[in-house]
């Protein structure tokens, strides 16, 4: 029995969407990460971008569970003494849910040339309303 081998050239990419209301941001990260990595395509190669496209709506919906939204923190660093700047996951969510979202999955994407890339298709909507519907996207259910 032979490998088939994924190539950039033959790679089609389709376009899916996930609703996240009511959802855990894990859940949906996870669900979208694989999707934007390629994992759910039977010739998944490692080394190639065979990733596909993702929509994520109503990421104002999203929910985290137990004590996150006041436990858990976004850090960021201005590169001067004194500069790193903490938000608490509840103003996140009140402010940039998108922005919580990407963060989720970028940090489940590999950290490198390919994950870079596939972060790049990433769409990210607060609510329902997407202007992506001549993408004609397919429906993914998150359990």
């Amino acid at each position: 029995m032979s490998t088939t081998m994924a190539k950039k050239e033959t790679i089609e990419r389709k376009w899916y969407v996930i609703d996240a209301a009511g959802k855990p941001l894990g859940r949906v990260a996870v669900v979208a990460a694989n999707i934007l990595n390629g994992k759910h395509r039977p010739e998944y190669t490692p080394n190639v971008d065979c990733g596909e496209c993702v929509i994520v709506i109503n990421a104002a919906e999203t929910i985290l569970t137990g004590k996150k939204l006041d436990k858990k923190f976004y850090y960021h660093h201005s590169g001067y003494i004194s500069g790193l700047k903490a938000i608490r996951y509840r103003n996140l969510m009140a402010t940039k849910p998108e922005m919580a979202v990407e963060l989720a999955v970028k940090g489940m994407l590999p950290k490198n040339k390919i994950g870079d890339a596939s972060i790049a298709r990433l769409r990210v909507f607060k609510n329902a309303e997407h202007g992506m519907e001549a993408q004609q996207p397919i429906a993914v259910e998150v359990k």
